[in-house]
């Protein structure tokens, strides 16, 4: 089984029989499969740590028949495993262990049903079987501490289910002081109508636990279009005026990048949590000075890498984490086209940072998720040959070496008139390749006749085909389907992080090996294409 998967810290797993090691200072305790008998002092021990205050989460360890030590304990008894299927969980109680998860969800594994006895435990999962609830997840009190039992968890498969992790691992952490009040969200350059400002504003009236309640701009247009769009919001010129708003709790840092860190850094020194719009910042010395800022303050700092919850991004990862393609050696992504590039901001060198900062934010950081591991060594290569008004480079091209052998490559592009993949990703069992579509919106409309909108190439999740090698046979080709829409899914783990303590999903610090991957890459390229080792 896997269930280690959910434990982080410092968490004593009772595998087979294997003696106890000194439970001094433990603050949980994880049960992994039907437990071997064990000597009375070692059980005597396990429960006194969890009297004391201590968690025990047992999955798939509960007795089939009814053992004095760990029926009292989990005050349960288990069925017989069912069958491996597609089963579909329910929430049925403890609050504190399932809020904000969904209220169903799929699981594929194997079950085992849970009798209660005599009331010493409650239900927190169930399932439905030919028409009846079963329990399959329970919690008893035990002095101070808490004893969650799981009847699944028993197969390697059940484990892709997000929120059976997240409740197993809620109950393998210490408590969190919980909070019902939506956490007051300010936005630092809200921008024009459909922008980002407006975007994270949606996300926060949508999502429970967040609540737009300011937002930072300039332009007087912009303040009214914010407070005209949003009721209730309070709309600031200046930066001081936010910094003083106490309602504010987190701050999005939605301007041109060669501010954020400035802003960044003035919003956590006045006790504001940050989310920074990508990139952090354009230097890995800036960088690390946000995270100390940051870790010295106790305050939560990210930055809105939405584009890891993209439906082709997660599809194409799961296939790779299912070892579809085997190890994994070669990954290639590009975004461009041949037209004029944007002639704001985002074309300007001083304040994007270079080409390699806007788009290479989102793909560097794919590539690195997709490794696990920054690369050792960067080179990119540069051209400007065609857009003459701008100081972006029209193209550029960053290949990435890992000590191992593993590359990688990101190419953005304003003078390709055929576009490549997106994705092509090469392993030892196959090959993955995603390529764009146009995605062209065609409608009649009184007073107007025919009306054709194209939308950007690169807001469509692509479709991804993948070829299989089988030995003795060929190739097998697949189309793989989308995964499942997590609108909002970004702010949605930052309110699970600061209501509940889960896992933040984008570290500052797997921020900091994108943020040294472009500066290197933005150095190479303006030396020539030089290569440049990446800070660790």
């Amino acid at each position: 089984m896997a269930a280690g998967g959910v434990a982080a810290g410092d968490v004593v797993s009772v595998l087979g029989a294997a003696p106890l090691p000194n439970l001094t200072g433990i603050d949980a305790v994880l049960v992994d499969g039907h437990p071997e008998p064990r000597p009375a002092a070692e059980l005597n021990a396990l429960a006194a740590l969890v009297e004391e205050g201590a968690s025990l989460v047992a999955v798939g360890a509960a007795p089939h028949a009814h053992d004095d030590f760990w029926t009292r304990l989990l005050g349960v008894v288990a069925t017989d495993p069912l069958p491996d299927g597609e089963y579909f969980a329910k929430l049925a109680g403890d609050r504190a262990l399932t809020r904000r998860l969904e209220t169903e969800w799929a699981v594929q594994d194997r079950v085992e049903t849970l009798a209660i006895v005599a009331g010493t435990a409650e239900p927190v999962l169930v399932v439905n079987i030919g028409y009846r609830d079963h329990v399959v997840v329970t919690v008893a009190h035990r002095g101070r501490g808490r004893v969650v039992t799981s009847g699944l968890g028993l197969s390697e498969a059940a484990w892709a289910s997000l929120p059976l992790r997240a409740l197993l691992r809620r109950a393998l952490a210490p408590a969190h002081p919980a909070s019902d009040r939506d956490l007051g969200l300010a936005v630092v350059g809200y921008g024009p109508f459909g922008g980002m400002g407006y975007l994270h504003a949606s996300a926060a009236r949508a999502v429970p636990g967040l609540d737009i309640v300011a937002v930072l701009d300039p332009s007087d247009a912009r303040r009214k279009a914010a407070e005209a769009d949003w009721a209730g919001v309070r709309a600031y010129e200046t930066l001081p005026e936010l910094l003083a708003d106490d309602g504010v709790d987190v701050a999005v840092v939605a301007t041109p990048p060669s501010s954020h860190a400035q802003l960044a850094e003035a919003l956590l020194t006045a006790g504001k949590h940050v989310v920074a719009e990508k990139p952090l910042c354009l230097t890995v010395s800036e960088a690390d000075r946000l995270i100390a800022l940051a870790a010295d303050r106790h305050l939560t700092l990210t930055v809105h890498q939405n584009r890891r919850w993209d439906q082709d991004f997660l599809a194409l990862r799961r296939a790779v984490d299912g070892g579809l393609l085997g190890e994994l050696f070669n990954v290639e992504t590009f975004v461009g086209s041949f037209e004029h590039p944007c002639r704001h901001w985002h074309s300007e060198q001083s304040v994007s940072g270079g080409a390699v900062y806007d788009w290479g934010s989102h793909h560097v950081d794919w590539i690195l998720q997709l490794y696990g591991t920054p690369p050792a060594r960067v080179t990119a290569h540069g051209h400007k040959r065609v857009w003459h008004d701008v100081t972006n480079l029209d193209q550029m091209r960053l290949r990435m070496e890992w000590p191992d052998g593993r590359e990688a490559q990101f190419v953005v592009s304003d003078v390709a008139g055929i576009r490549p993949p997106k994705f092509y990703l090469q392993g030892t069992r196959g090959t993955l390749a995603g390529h764009y579509r146009e995605r062209v919106f065609e409608r009649i409309e009184p007073g107007r006749g025919f009306v054709r909108e194209p939308a950007h190439h690169a807001e469509a999740p692509v479709e991804l085909d993948l070829a299989r090698y089988e030995s003795g046979y060929g190739l097998i080709s697949s189309r793989l389907p989308l995964a499942k829409e997590q609108r909002f899914g970004f702010h949605r783990n930052l309110a699970d992080h600061l209501h509940l303590g889960d896992p933040l999903a984008v570290t500052p610090q797997s921020v900091r090996q994108v943020i040294a991957v472009l500066e290197a890459a933005q150095l190479s390229a303006t030396s020539g294409g030089r290569p440049v080792d990446v800070p660790q």
